[in-house]
């Protein structure tokens, strides 16, 4: 089982969630995945497909939200059965756990609901890995209670991910004390490069972000320890759905990892 080369890979390569923010249309999410996938293959690195089926937290009512439940859902599902790599996608009623279990390999708890108790024991209850996103309102401390929620359901296969914490309004803060913390509750822990950058809730509705520091959020997560990385990635941002502000453009992607692994190797 892949979740087992996760939590066991410590000396070895960081893993990467990676894939657009949301499936925009039917070509997408495998061209995507197969550029990334040539990618990872030669550098070693285990790979997570990672696409929403649907943006549920939009700013504004008129916002792209996606196409479809079930369609989005069996496109992620086809990435991974063609690539035959994990998938991941994010979940956010009980309901929408067992359907989107049907389809891919990990159920993604969102920030804002790492506290919802019934949704995280629908998860677990799946026996998929479940990757709990630690809250921008919630220490690092406190998220050893949703781990605790998932392990009652019998399941132990679980990612948190560290994505930002609120610092004042429209704007997040990256608390590197907070890797070592969760890595205490015995599970692998992601650091989400992208939305530790947004600038959410702007005057306009339209989520901001700083795309200029993803480098340097990725190599401290890195250098600091972090199991896993966690980015979005599109190859035109600018014209993204979902997102775009603070998304890696696609054709940047092989450089960067190549610039962590040489972090990872020097602590290591």
């Amino acid at each position: 089982m892949f979740y087992n080369n996760l939590k066991d890979n410590k000396h070895g390569n960081f893993f990467l969630i990676a894939g657009p923010c949301v499936v925009e249309n039917e070509e997408m999410p495998m061209a995507i995945a197969s550029h990334i996938k040539k990618i990872t293959d030669r550098l070693g690195i285990t790979f997570i497909f990672k696409a929403s089926y649907q943006k549920a937290n939009r700013s504004r009512i008129d916002s792209f939200t996606g196409i479809g439940l079930e369609n989005a859902l069996k496109l992620i599902g086809q990435v991974g059965r063609d690539l035959n790599i994990p998938v991941l996608t994010d979940i956010h009623s009980e309901e929408q756990a067992a359907i989107a279990s049907a389809y891919v390999d990990v159920l993604q708890i969102p920030a804002f609901l790492c506290r919802q108790t019934e949704l995280l024991v629908a998860a677990g209850k799946t026996g998929k890995v479940v990757n709990i996103k630690k809250g921008q309102f919630a220490s690092a401390e406190s998220m050893k209670y949703a781990v605790h929620k998932v392990l009652q359901t019998g399941n132990a296969q679980i990612i948190l991910t560290e994505r930002g914490t609120t610092f004042g309004y429209n704007d997040l803060i990256v608390d590197y004390r907070n890797i070592p913390e969760m890595q205490a509750n015995g599970v692998p822990v992601v650091v989400d490069i992208t939305h530790s950058l947004q600038q959410p809730n702007q005057t306009s509705g339209i989520t901001g972000g700083r795309p200029d520091l993803i480098e340097t959020i990725a190599k401290a997560a890195v250098a600091v320890g972090a199991d896993g990385i966690f980015l979005e990635t599109h190859p035109d941002p600018a014209n993204a759905k979902s997102d775009g502000a603070n998304m890696l453009r696609l054709d940047h992607l092989e450089n960067l990892l190549e610039k962590l692994i040489k972090i990872r190797r020097a602590i290591y």
